[in-house]
């Protein structure tokens, strides 16, 4: 699309941060994110009755959200009467979240809001004033953990992170984590451009690429061009292609065989959804 003179395009490539790699350090794609999802209400209702329904019929009231981003589903969380903890690697997103603490906080629930930076791998030490017991259920959601690359070839750091997910979970507590359908994209080679979390009102066109390295899909690079009125934004963000049955065994493999592990594709168990779904949302309940 040609650049005209009503038209803007903001490009962040996701300057990395020491550590976990941090896609929004630049403070460029935090801002368009923000703008894309738009209202902290415009989560689709499908996604919010799934999530509630699911922690309130599992008996959840204390929330670790390990991948808070701007504060949409902690925000979401803590409005419906949820004790949360908010944590994300990038300050610049934590910004949007620590924002809307502050603009609320004469309501109680925003009062006692707990919003920190932490790294997933090492969480547990961030946070550990703040697990006492464990948290009812801790949550990794809107294809957040696949930000985490592959540096050595072995995954050895999302296990390391989701460890520490596991170690903040109570015993028959819950980890609900999820990932694209990555086997989907790396077979076809595109990416919808809806996303099943947010009813965006903006016009979204997605390119991807996925990057092969010895022979074996290392990375997915998705090229985001969200128009907004006159203004378009473009920003890249780039994700390891998490493969359904090898991230099966690597929950089970770290929660225990005995573990309950309930996977749904766009918010339906995988028997009633789609073959195809655009994400896989994990439940893994810890063992007693």
């Amino acid at each position: 699309m040609p650049e005209s003179e009503n038209t803007m395009f903001i490009r962040s490539d996701g300057i990395s941060a020491e550590g976990i790699r941090d896609q929004y350090a630049d403070g460029k794609a935090a801002k368009v994110w923000e703008i894309f999802i738009g209202d902290k209400k415009s989560r689709t209702q499908n996604y919010k009755n799934f999530l509630l329904d699911l922690l309130r019929s599992r008996g959840c009231k204390r929330i670790l959200d390990v991948a808070c981003g701007t504060g949409v589903d902690s925000t979401m969380l803590v409005e419906e009467g949820f004790e949360v903890v908010s944590v994300d690697a990038s300050d610049k997103m934590l910004k949007y979240a620590l924002k809307e603490r502050w603009n609320r906080r004469k309501e109680s629930n925003f009062d006692k809001w707990i919003i920190e930076e932490a790294n997933w791998l090492t969480l547990y030490d961030d946070i550990k004033d703040f697990i006492q017991g464990g948290f009812d259920a801790v949550i990794c959601l809107g294809n957040s953990f696949a930000h985490m690359t592959d540096s050595y070839g072995d995954q050895r750091q999302q296990i390391q992170a989701i460890r520490n997910f596991e170690k903040c979970v109570k015993p028959g507590g819950l980890l609900l984590i999820d990932h694209r359908n990555y086997d989907n994209i790396m077979e076809t080679g595109a990416t919808p451009s809806k996303c099943i979390y947010y009813n965006s009102q903006h016009m979204t066109d997605i390119k991807t690429s996925v990057l092969y390295v010895s022979g074996k899909p290392n990375m997915v690079t998705l090229d985001y061009l969200i128009s907004n009125g006159s203004e378009n934004s473009e920003f890249r963000l780039s994700y390891y292609p998490h493969c359904l049955e090898v991230f099966k065994n690597t929950l089970k493999d770290i929660f225990s065989l005995e573990s309950d592990h309930e996977i749904y594709g766009d918010f339906k168990h995988l028997g009633e959804s789609n073959p195809n779904p655009a994400f896989y949302i994990h439940v893994v309940e810890k063992h007693k």
